[in-house]
């Protein structure tokens, strides 16, 4: 994130919806737009069932937003900077790079991230290629590409908990892919994503050893989540926060050594990802908005059949309308009454989770969750201060022996 874009686009925005949060006003376009472009996929994964969609509701895959009505909708919504496609496996659309190519020309964003499931490399590989030559194109400038393949395990386990035989090893093939394009593409940020649940918790340690091998950008994990919109609630997946807290502390020590040596935009990063690990314990513990939410003004969220979501986790129970009903005007549901009563039942903490798409922008807009970023900050340099000094300190002399006392 530039500083320049940071003064002149985000800064104002997260003012406004502070304002619009408290009644004031009417928000901005959201900060982080995420588009499920299908519910194909190919994966088997325990901890999700969107995968069943289709083979029981084969009917619905021809209501799934067509490539017009996706840029009609992006005419009409401005610009954001977090641009997310989500699925399904966002890789088996064919239509994918023009689904970018629309979302650079209209939404402007600054980041543009797309996970996958890593079952096809080669595919995964040449359309991701098509879409960084693209956006040189296609702009704006500075614009970043992030591919997160999903890591939810080291070896055959990683197998087990994605439900297809031989994902391991195509995942290790699409990584060795994405690094090399990596080499000829310098906007491109290449990730892994663990999602944390009852599965692989106790395996933590090795999952975190192996992503350091892997020589990604960035790993991030997440918490499993019971959602409407994933088909899987009461499934169990979600771990006990006792059991988070004791798994989670690897990630919590690599966040705070990284921020020994982080600058720029990476320190911001590594403090909130410290930061929200902390969050999501604490949720896991007490089921509440630990801190105000601001989903459905900050962050929001298309299903693949056109529906406008404060967020994943609400989907349509909480959803402000379908586009396709209003002409596929953005801002007739973003500012309609439903949507005020959607965000006047969030204010009133009538809902909880630690969904991390949302929890980041959150914790941008709580003084309080910055003030404890900063802390973390600067804990970590005076740490990476304290061992430079004691580094750089002449040894002490040997403490003297009886021999030496007799001389």
């Amino acid at each position: 994130m530039s500083l320049r874009r940071t003064a002149e686009e985000v800064v104002p925005k997260l003012a406004r919806y502070r304002l619009a949060y408290s009644g004031i006003g009417k928000p901005p376009a959201p900060l982080n737009l995420t588009l499920s472009i299908t519910y194909k996929c190919n994966s088997r994964c325990q901890s999700c069932d969107i995968w069943k969609i289709y083979p029981a509701e084969k009917e619905r895959l021809k209501d799934e937003l067509t490539l017009d009505e996706i840029e009609r909708i992006f005419r009409t919504v401005g610009q954001v900077y977090f641009f997310n496609i989500s699925g399904g496996e966002p890789f088996l659309r064919r239509d994918i790079v023009d689904i970018v190519r629309l979302a650079c020309e209209h939404l402007r964003p600054g980041v543009v991230h797309i996970p996958t499931n890593a079952l096809n490399p080669e595919r995964v590989t040449r359309l991701t290629e098509e879409i960084l030559v693209g956006m040189r194109q296609w702009g704006p400038d500075g614009v970043k590409l992030t591919l997160k393949p999903s890591f939810d395990g080291v070896g055959e386990r990683h197998d087990v908990v994605r439900g297809v035989a031989g994902n391991w090893q195509k995942l290790v093939r699409t990584l060795g892919l994405l690094r090399d394009l990596r080499q000829r593409h310098d906007h491109l940020r290449v990730g892994v994503g663990t999602v944390i649940s009852t599965m692989n918790i106790h395996e933590l340690p090795q999952i975190i050893a192996q992503a350091r091998a892997f020589d990604v950008d960035t790993y991030i994990s997440e918490v499993a989540e019971e959602r409407e919109e994933m088909r899987n609630l009461g499934s169990g997946i979600t771990p006990t926060h006792q059991a988070y807290d004791r798994g989670i502390q690897p990630f919590r020590d690599e966040t705070f050594e990284r921020l020994k040596s982080a600058r720029g935009m990476e320190l911001l990063t590594q403090g909130m990802r410290h930061e929200y690990y902390d969050i999501t314990r604490r949720w896991l513990r007490d089921r509440t908005q630990v801190i105000p939410c601001y989903a459905g003004l900050s962050n929001a969220h298309i299903s693949p059949y056109g529906e406008l979501w404060p967020c994943a986790i609400l989907a349509d129970s909480k959803s402000l309308g379908n586009l396709k009903e209003v002409d596929y005007d953005f801002w007739r549901l973003w500012h309609s009454e439903r949507a005020a009563e959607v965000r006047a039942s969030i204010r009133r903490r009538e809902c909880d989770c630690p969904l991390a798409n949302q929890a980041y922008g959150n914790m941008l807009l709580s003084p309080r969750s910055m003030a404890r970023v900063a802390g973390t900050v600067a804990r970590a340099r005076f740490e990476a201060l304290r061992e430079r000094v004691r580094g750089a300190a002449p040894a002490a002399p040997p403490a003297a022996t009886a021999a030496d006392a007799a001389e």
